[in-house]
């Protein structure tokens, strides 16, 4: 399984504290209507790092609860504690979901063999196939290709990587050094066109929150080579996908987007603070010009 095609890193719906069912049942199924092939609940825009373990696990068997099989749930289970990772891995795949998604360890700073250890303990301790995250970005450290391509040989439920270090560079170190058929994702929503075109296979995207069914029609165009069409696609919805990303640190403006479209509400987790008044107006003019309020 090399997770091919478009998945959501779905945002986490909040209300007056809690996990918002309700709210991220809506959002699921909006998800679906559009074609997407996955989603992944509890991830960097899922804000991971301020749900505790109990939310963490209930949105997880909340989004599998709501998926009912119609699409592939690939939960975000990384942590930055070999063992966290592996216990939250385990919690989750004992929920059905389909696949784990797991962040390269952050703010611990690990050697490139620490990270290959630290993945394959995880490996070990699953059947679910994995998705790799490389973001050094928020981690500091990247997976490097040749990481990967050990993990590949050695791990095999270990069948893709979410790239998020912003290079088409990356893309193509990675098609050199992993197995044919072996899944590579964009991380990035404005890098999709060119990242496939040098070899990657799919999107793990923060805009289909809001846009899934234009997200999914530019994977679609993309895998089936047809990159003009993605390219008007691409044309047309770059400034969306680029202020999404540029406003403020992911996920406030996706969950600033998702309040003003009628959709949650915009409660965020502390130390994320709500957008700047600036940058509010910004979005406010982005979303109408696209006629999404």
């Amino acid at each position: 399984m090399n997770f091919a095609g478009t998945h959501t890193a779905l945002i986490t719906p909040f209300r007056d504290g809690k996990v918002d069912p309700e709210a991220f049942q809506a959002l699921i199924e909006r998800q679906i209507a559009a074609g997407i092939t996955g989603i992944v609940p509890v991830g960097t825009t899922g804000e991971s790092p301020t749900v505790d373990r109990v939310e963490h696990i209930e949105t997880i068997r909340l989004a599998v609860e709501f998926a009912q099989g119609r699409c592939q749930v690939i939960a975000g289970t990384g942590a930055n504690s070999t063992a966290e990772a592996i216990e939250l891995t385990q919690a989750a795949e004992q929920l059905g979901i389909t696949g784990s998604l797991q962040v390269c360890p952050y703010y611990n700073k690990p050697s490139q063999e620490g990270i290959y250890r630290h993945y394959k303990a995880i490996a070990e301790a699953t059947t679910l196939p994995i998705m790799l995250y490389s973001v050094p970005g928020r981690s500091v450290v990247e997976i490097g290709p040749e990481t990967a391509a050990r993990l590949a040989a050695d791990c095999p439920n270990i069948t893709a990587i979410k790239e998020a270090g912003g290079s088409v560079d990356r893309i193509n170190q990675l098609v050199h050094a992993l197995p044919e058929g072996y899944g590579i994702l964009s991380g990035d929503d404005p890098l999709t066109l060119p990242f496939i075109a040098c070899g990657a296979n799919g999107l793990v995207s923060v805009a289909a929150n809001i846009i899934p069914e234009v997200l999914v029609k530019l994977v679609n165009h993309c895998l089936n080579n047809e990159f003009a069409q993605a390219l008007s696609i691409q044309k047309e919805y770059y400034p969306l996908l680029n202020g999404l990303m540029s406003l403020d640190v992911n996920p406030v403006p996706i969950k600033t987007a998702s309040h003003l479209m009628g959709h949650c509400t915009d409660e965020l987790r502390l130390p994320l603070a709500p957008l700047a008044d600036d940058n509010l107006s910004a979005l406010r003019k982005l979303l109408t010009s696209y006629n999404l309020i």
